[in-house]
């Protein structure tokens, strides 16, 4: 292994990707409470220690492939936001509607809603890193959008936007009345935040 760039040269990918990916085939497959972290990086072809030094735990693996996940779907989120010229509110519900066919499309999101104890709690109990990332970025387009708006209510409009979204998502409705239920909210927090 090239130790400072993290790549094998027989494969040219880093450990870390080949650990999230061996990881995401557990989940999908349904195997992930059954797999220890030593079967994981033999399936990614890395020592056990690699795996404990780039990610903690078995958690901290489980956390990590559901935040990749989540920041390619939110490059999407951000492209589409980004053109978004209307409402501010309408961008959060449009949003919010990809977010949640997302969940339903995906197997790794669909996999850790519908799967075992393990997997849930990184959209529940546990899902602070997955939240901030999600919230960011909302914040960041409705301070972009809404300069006058108090960066404080832009926060409090994406916190509560994400925490519906996943609610939303570990008890399915349609994504299109979800994303209109949200709007509704957005819309009036933004009216009082003004």
């Amino acid at each position: 292994m090239d130790t400072v760039s993290g790549r094998t040269r027989a494969e040219g990918v880093p450990a870390r990707e080949r650990l999230m990916d061996a990881a995401c085939a557990e989940v999908v497959s349904g195997g992930w409470a059954e797999r220890r972290m030593a079967d994981i990086a033999t399936a990614a072809g890395v020592s056990r220690q690699t795996l404990y030094n780039v990610f903690g735990s078995k958690e901290g693996l489980l956390q990590a492939i559901v935040v990749r996940e989540v920041n390619a779907l939110l490059d999407g989120v951000v492209l589409l936001l980004g053109a978004e010229d209307g409402d501010p509110a309408h961008a959060v519900s449009r949003a919010t509607r990809l977010v949640l066919r997302a969940a339903r499309d995906s197997p790794l999101l669909h996999a850790v809603v519908t799967g075992d104890r393990d997997l849930l709690p990184v959209l529940t109990t546990r899902s602070a890193p997955l939240l901030d990332v999600l919230g960011e970025r909302i914040a960041a387009m409705l301070n972009e959008r809404l300069p006058d708006l108090d960066a404080s209510v832009a926060d409090a409009v994406a916190d509560v936007n994400v925490r519906l979204t996943v609610s939303y998502a570990l008890q399915p409705i349609d994504p299109d009345e979800a994303a209109r239920r949200v709007e509704t909210v957005v819309h009036g927090m933004l009216l009082v935040g003004r």
